[in-house]
């Protein structure tokens, strides 16, 4: 007797179990959906973003450059890059610090200044080996890419070139790093795996995943040419941090 007593007991516990089990799962299941509808991605709206691009000075990318981790080249136009609606480019127009404070040629505002041609005028000489250069954008922005135009008047690989944000405009404070390729740490800033690329008029688009921040830095070390270190146009897309 006691004994199916014992059973019968047990047998309730387990169906009570098993029914809060079930009331948890729709529980989550209701959480969840309720998080997903209210999700800033699922609601985002993504579009191109609109980049003018200058006009191409060569026809092909040349396959015959000697240089380690070289990326090939596409073969075709870049595909669009998509972010929200209402990106711009937020770095037009404002304010850019050099390590190089008296440039070989041109003056350091050219480098936000919309012109991205590759004709004389158009483009800024820093000095030899390792130099960077610090965009202000006055403001903490959400970064959804950033094009960089070295210089694509001829095919040239530009060496140790890494991109960082940073808070405060001596990159003390939560410093990112968004790309690198600097393979043998000549710079010091850590060892990179991105891959080297070579300049064409489309620049170098690189995804910043949507990350925050006030000031844009970006670092290299040379080219395929020369020692030396240029900027035609950075430009970066993005929202004012509301």
């Amino acid at each position: 007797m006691k004994s199916s007593i014992t059973k019968l007991a047990v047998a309730a516990v387990v169906i009570v179990v098993i029914i809060i089990g079930i009331q948890h799962l729709k529980s989550d299941a209701s959480t969840v959906e309720i998080a997903g509808s209210l999700s800033p991605v699922a609601a985002t709206e993504l579009v191109p973003i609109e980049i003018e691009l200058p006009k191409p000075l060569f026809k092909d990318t040349p396959q015959n450059i000697t240089v380690p981790n070289l990326e090939k080249p596409l073969g075709k136009p870049r595909p669009p890059f998509l972010a929200p609606v209402g990106t711009t480019n937020v770095a037009f127009g404002k304010l850019v610090f050099s390590s190089d404070d008296q440039p070989i040629i041109g003056e350091i505002e050219m480098i936000t200044d919309g012109d991205k041609e590759a004709a004389d005028g158009s483009y800024v000489e820093l000095g030899p080996f390792a130099q960077h250069i610090t965009v202000d954008l006055e403001a903490e922005h959400t970064i959804y890419a950033i094009i960089i135009w070295h210089y694509h008047k001829q095919p040239r690989v530009y060496f140790d070139v890494v991109v960082q944000v940073a808070d405060d405009v001596d990159f003390i404070t939560n410093i990112r790093t968004l790309f690198n390729n600097d393979i043998d740490n000549s710079i010091g800033l850590g060892v990179g795996k991105d891959m080297h690329y070579t300049e064409t008029n489309e620049g170098k688009l690189i995804d910043a995943n949507g990350v925050k921040a006030r000031y844009v830095r970006l670092y290299s070390n040379g080219n395929t040419g020369n020692d030396l270190n240029h900027y035609i146009e950075v430009e970066v897309y993005g929202k004012p941090v509301e």
